[in-house]
């Protein structure tokens, strides 16, 4: 998913704001109103890199307080990032930003929905304790809580984790989807395009309803097609198949040959050779 490099781009946005604002404001009253408000930020070369808008601004000693956000990122990864309520923090540049938070992708569509989002300057973070939800054209995560490292493209959602992801080979016309379900945490790197998915992890092929349990599911997505290039699931895994239910301490995914193997005490071994499907739960031994 690409939404660290959005997050990024929303930091971006907002320290170069605070810096300005700040500048801008040292003479001022110790409050002031600025209605239908716009701050805007050039490069080196004097392109346009971003801007903030609002329909009102309250600049108090301590804070900056905007109705409406408005902000626009046009580096590399250009993004938009809306919020009803914003508030910079003039003291340490913190950024809070609260109800129908909305942080989208221009390039690529990909999209993050949430009520709150937190960033905290001199750590580096940007958090949330409340759902979140991601949609790009790889699928779709939702969540409980979200914490992340712009700056390294990583992200862990805390609880209560659902992954709708397409398996189907570029090309193929119909669509595999496969949930992935587990109480979390998830992590997400988009450097290494590697997903884990840790405590009490579902995942469910919809076209033919076979069911994988493990403790632990790692994914590796390949970079060009981003579907599934591997998979290993660890820790009291048990695949079922209609009446068949098979267990194994560790089973290994193959996106390119869509192989399973199972390793480490295989309790029953079954035959699934007239069962069609493409997705991650392919036949054993195609």
């Amino acid at each position: 998913m690409k939404i660290k490099t959005l997050l990024l781009g929303m930091v971006f946005i907002f320290c170069a704001f605070y810096s300005q604002a700040d500048e801008t404001n040292e003479s001022a009253p110790s409050s002031q109103q600025l209605q239908g408000f716009n701050l805007n930020g050039y490069d080196n070369n004097g392109q346009k890199s971003w801007d903030v808008n609002g329909t009102k601004a309250d600049i108090s000693d301590d804070n900056i307080k905007i109705t409406n956000v408005d902000a626009n990122f046009y580096g590399k990864e250009q993004a938009n990032l809306t919020a009803d309520h914003g508030t910079i923090n003039k003291t340490n540049g913190n950024v809070d930003l609260k109800d129908n938070v909305v942080v989208t992708s221009k390039d690529r569509g990909t999209q993050m929905t949430t009520d709150t989002l937190d960033y905290n300057r001199n750590k580096d973070l940007v958090t949330t304790q409340d759902p979140v939800k991601i949609v790009d054209e790889q699928g779709v995560v939702t969540g409980q809580g979200m914490v992340a490292h712009p700056n390294l493209k990583r992200a862990k959602i805390k609880s209560h984790v659902k992954a709708v992801v397409n398996t189907q080979p570029q090309g193929e016309d119909n669509n595999q989807v496969i949930t992935i379900t587990s109480d979390g945490p998830m992590q997400m790197d988009q450097v290494k395009m590697y997903a884990v998915f840790i405590d009490h992890v579902v995942a469910v092929e919809a076209s033919t309803g076979r069911e994988l349990h493990a403790d632990k599911m790692e994914i590796w997505f390949n970079q060009a097609t981003k579907h599934i290039n591997k998979a290993i699931c660890t820790g009291h895994v048990k695949v079922i198949q209609g009446p068949n239910v098979s267990y194994a301490d560790q089973m290994v995914y193959e996106g390119a040959t869509q192989l399973l193997t199972m390793t480490g005490r295989p309790k029953i071994v079954f035959d699934t050779g007239s069962t069609k499907g493409n997705g991650m739960f392919q036949p054993l031994g195609k």
